[in-house]
């Protein structure tokens, strides 16, 4: 079994399509999809999406909720760490080892949680 895909809640559809697209460029992830409701991207085996929740309350980050990103390496995970935060995303863990990874933790601009390891 593996993960099929993961959706994240947004409030702005603009702003996080803009997040997303930036922090994805050059990554091998690519938006497909979009309607005015959700943003699909699609990786190698998985997909990520963002999206107006379907029973139409605002959107809220999940307390221990989490997706993580596989970068490949420690460069990586410091590139996008601190492209997201450029992006304006906020920082929940610098970039550094942690137990068997090396990981950093961000926050997008909807206050979901990310973890980009190696």
């Amino acid at each position: 079994m593996k993960m099929n895909y993961f959706v994240f809640g947004t409030t702005d559809m603009e702003a996080s399509v803009r997040f997303y697209d930036a922090l994805f460029e050059g990554a091998g992830v690519s938006r497909v999809a979009p309607t005015e409701r959700m943003t699909y991207w699609l990786g190698e085996d998985f997909a990520f999406a963002v999206a107006k929740p379907f029973d139409g309350e605002a959107a809220s980050a999940g307390n221990g909720t989490m997706v993580g990103f596989d970068m490949g390496s420690q460069d990586g995970v410091r590139r996008s760490h601190g492209l997201a935060l450029e992006l304006g995303g906020s920082c929940e863990g610098a970039p550094g080892p942690r137990g068997p990874k090396f990981s950093a933790y961000v926050r997008d601009p909807d206050g979901n949680k990310i973890c980009f390891s190696a």
